[in-house]
């Protein structure tokens, strides 16, 4: 099979089978997801776009603290059961983080981010457009792939480019093929000054610890090697 006729990243050809393993994943529910929040901290009466926000996990916590979420996905079957999960009183829409976004300036106060930067090859426009929909002080916080977990998936021992790689995933029978950007900590840091954003801090989690009665094996490896990397920054 060709590139052309590769189908990168069809979440939604898969988009149940996804929300059903992020659900439960000690990755996600265990590791990525409490630290993003822990990263954002106290949400009540916030206003929070959750920028590829999935099937809607992140933003029914965000709701949950307080915060006045919005939604935007790229996938349309994400996007439908982030609707089924948060109901019909949480804005939601379809939206591609690498092009402009359809709200104005200073919209939020707090943008947050889960796993999606890895999937842009530019993160400059994005950083932008989190920068210029902030009112003044807001901050970002997003997660990202660990450029060390990319050199494992790839097999590449080049750290300090910029590039794209492949990964067969396994969701409800089928093998879906992902594509992801990876970049050294150099080139983020970079894009987020080119942005206007400041780092305010950055983050390799640890697992919680009941993961390691839960899920053991994941406990481990989360325990000796990063997986996914944090930042939060001001605008």
């Amino acid at each position: 099979m060709t590139d052309a006729k590769v189908k990168y990243n069809d979440y939604d050809g898969f988009a149940r089978s996804y929300a059903r393993d992020n659900e439960i994943s000690p990755y996600n529910d265990l590791y990525e997801r409490p630290a993003i929040l822990s990263l954002a901290g106290e949400v009540a009466g916030l206003r929070v776009l959750d920028a590829g926000c999935g099937a809607g996990a992140h933003a029914a916590e965000l709701i949950a603290h307080g915060a006045a979420v919005t939604g935007v996905d790229l996938s349309a079957g994400l996007l439908a059961l982030a609707r089924e999960r948060l109901g019909p009183g949480v804005p939601l829409l379809q939206a591609d983080l690498s092009r402009p976004l359809p709200f104005p300036g200073g919209a939020f106060d707090l943008v947050l981010s889960s796993l999606v930067m890895h999937y842009l090859e530019a993160w400059e426009p994005t950083l932008r457009e989190f920068a210029r929909v902030l009112a003044p002080g807001g901050r970002v916080v997003l997660s990202t792939h660990h450029p060390f977990m990319d050199m494992r998936i790839s097999g590449s021992d080049d750290y300090l480019g910029t590039y794209a790689y492949t990964d067969a995933w396994e969701r409800g029978g089928r093998t879906m093929t992902m594509r992801f950007w990876h970049r050294p900590l150099r080139a983020m840091l970079a894009a987020f000054r080119d942005s206007g954003l400041t780092v305010e801090d950055i983050v390799e989690p640890d697992p919680l610890p009941e993961a390691a009665e839960i899920a053991p094996d994941a406990y481990r490896g989360l325990s000796r090697r990063a997986q996914f990397l944090l930042f939060a920054l001001r605008a």
